[in-house]
This record gives structure tokens, C-alpha cells and sequence, in this order.
């Protein structure tokens, strides 16, 4: 299989999406291996390590940060060209199944749907202690500051922008360029979040990383505004055309310049308003609400609710996919 023949990139997209859906992430594997994405973490920590000095000037911080960036991204894609090749060599139909394995190691759908899932679980079940423990997990902002509407208004953030992060911009990359495309921006989106902040540490020394990953995350945060636009044709008490009118009154004021678009979807969607004022430790952010004429009381309903839409979503990209297999047969 080259990494050009576009069918077989669509088969094993179509077989991945279903293995993560079915089998996720099991503990009893990643208790005993490490997971890709760990040990490309390895690799930038231990660069950073030796290459962030504190007292290097400014320049040189940055000029550091990118030789970095460029290290992680191009050898992650090399090792992945050469595993394509090496699988491509196994007989009867196995090097094939093993690429499906790998592409859904790094697809996190089903993983994201449960850390959600399990918010809605803990509001519902035991209130408001229980859900900031459960959102704790997924989100980076201080889970003390937040009220029973604010966990999850939280949890329903997270899965917009996660949702973006981990299925359609991997899947997105893996369609472009194949393995080297899907390992590449895992590393992209690894990098940037570990060093891509704003921090006085990582403000230079992550800029590269920063950059890289507003630009391997534009096409897909667009596209799964699409498909939540999409999908709230089809889900019950949800809106298509106020999705719309979010995306378009107010993707643009996001703090990100494309989590904005997931985040906006959603909202209008569901008719709440989403991100707005936050707090992450002791630094408080002036974000802009996404819908901000929505209801902003966000409870374990509505989160069962946006996880229906990106079930949904992943069910049209997955018949988008067998119908363009079917076309190219």
C-alpha cells in the first residue's frame, strides 16, 4: 500500500474509526506499554530540558524552540514513513491491519465520549464535588471556581474542542497525507501542549510550536463546525441554523484563533452560551461567550446532549467515508 493510493487510505480510516469506537483506549494495554503520544512527550520534555535555558536570550529561545519543533515533528514523520514501509512488506493482508491499529491508537473518540460521559455521570449522580472531580481530568482551568453550570458548561467545551483535536484533525491529516500525516500532527498537537504557552518560560521558546498548531488545526476545527452544524439537523432540540449564526457572530472573537469554531457549533447548537471568563490556577482570562445570548445554566442533560451531536458526527464522517470507498471501488 503506498501512501498515496487514496482507497486504501479511505479503508483504513473506515476500519480505525471503528476500532476506536469499539475498543478506545483499554488500561490493561497502557498500563503496560507506553502510549505514542507519552513517548513523544518524552522526547519534547527532555529537549526542552536541555535546550530552554533560562538565562539564553530571547532569540536564542526561540531560535531553540524551533530547532525543536522540527526534530519532533519530521523525525515523528520519518519513523512513521518507514513503519508504512515496513508494513506494507507483511503478507496476506496483515501490514494493512496493523496501520488500522495504529491510526486507531491515535484517534481518541471513544476516550474523549467516556471522560465527558463520566462528568455527566458525576453532576447527575453526586453533584456539584463529584463533577468538578470528573472535570478535573479533561480540562486545564481551576475546577474550584466552578459552580454546578460552569462544570458543565466545562465538560461541554472540552468535547467540542477535544473532539476537533482528537478525531477530526488526526483523521484529517491521516486523509492528506497518510501515516506520516496522522503521527506528524500528533506531534504538532503534542507540542504545543506542552510548550506552546504564553508563560514566561514557553513564550519564546514555544512559539514555533504555537504557530504550527493554529495552522494544522485550522482546516479540521472548521470542518467539525460543519459536521456539528450537520448533525444538530439530526439530533432532537438541537439547532443547525443557530449553529450557524454563532459560528459566524462569534468563532471569530475566541481566544483561540480555531477552537473558536467547535466551541461556537456547539453553543448555538444547543442553545447555550459557552466559554466566556475563565480561571486557570491563579490567572484569570477575559474570554468572549461563544452564543452569548444562550442559557449559560449547562447541566448533565445538556452534556448528554452534546455528546449525542459528536456521536452523531462521527457516524456521518464515517458514512462520508464508505460512500467516497464505494465511488472509488
Amino acid at each position: 500500500m503506498l501512501i498515496a493510493d487514496p482507497l486504501s487510505i479511505l479503508l483504513v480510516s473506515i476500519a480505525a474509526l471503528a476500532l476506536d469506537a469499539w475498543l478506545g483506549e483499554p488500561d490493561w494495554l497502557w498500563s503496560r506499554v507506553r502510549h505514542p503520544v507519552v513517548v513523544i512527550g518524552q522526547a519534547v520534555g527532555w529537549l526542552e530540558e536541555q535546550w530552554n535555558r533560562a538565562g539564553d536570550s530571547p532569540s536564542r529561545r526561540r531560535m531553540m524552540g524551533v530547532l525543536t519543533v522540527a526534530l519532533i515533528v519530521l523525525g515523528g514523520g520519518l519513523l512513521a514513513a518507514g513503519l508504512h514501509r515496513l508494513l506494507a512488506l507483511i503478507p496476506f493482508g496483515l501490514g494493512i491491519v496493523g496501520e488500522i491499529v495504529v491510526v486507531a491508537i491515535l484517534l481518541a473518540g471513544r476516550s474523549l465520549h467516556e471522560h465527558v460521559a463520566a462528568v455527566r455521570r458525576a453532576l447527575d449522580g453526586g453533584g456539584l464535588a463529584a463533577g468538578r472531580a470528573a472535570v478535573a481530568l479533561i480540562v486545564g482551568r481551576s475546577p474550584d471556581t466552578l459552580d454546578e453550570a460552569g462544570v458543565g458548561r466545562a465538560a461541554i467545551e472540552s468535547n467540542a474542542e477535544n473532539y476537533a483535536d482528537g478525531v477530526i484533525a488526526p483523521l484529517f491529516w491521516f486523509l492528506v497525507l497518510g501515516l506520516p500525516g496522522i503521527v506528524g500532527y500528533k506531534t504538532v498537537n503534542t507540542l504545543d501542549s506542552m510548550i506552546g504557552h504564553r508563560s514566561p518560560r514557553y513564550r519564546d521558546f514555544g512559539w514555533a510550536a504555537a504557530r504550527l498548531d493554529d495552522v494544522a488545526n485550522w482546516p479540521p476545527a472548521r470542518l467539525t463546525a460543519l459536521l456539528f452544524v450537520a448533525a444538530a439537523a439530526i439530533v432532537p432540540r438541537t439547532s443547525p441554523v443557530q449553529a450557524i449564526r454563532a459560528c459566524l457572530r462569534d468563532a471569530g472573537r475566541h481566544t483561540s484563533v480555531n477552537a473558536g469554531w467547535p466551541e461556537a457549533a456547539m453553543a448555538g447548537a444547543l442553545d447555550l452560551a459557552l466559554a466566556g471568563p475563565r480561571t486557570y490556577g491563579t490567572e484569570a482570562v477575559a474570554g468572549a461567550w461563544m452564543n452569548a445570548d444562550g442559557r449559560r445554566d449547562a447541566g448533565a442533560r445538556d452534556i448528554a446532549r452534546s455528546l449525542r451531536l459528536t456521536v452523531v458526527a462521527s457516524l456521518l464522517v464515517w458514512t462520508l467515508l464508505i460512500v467516497a470507498g464505494v465511488l472509488m471501488f
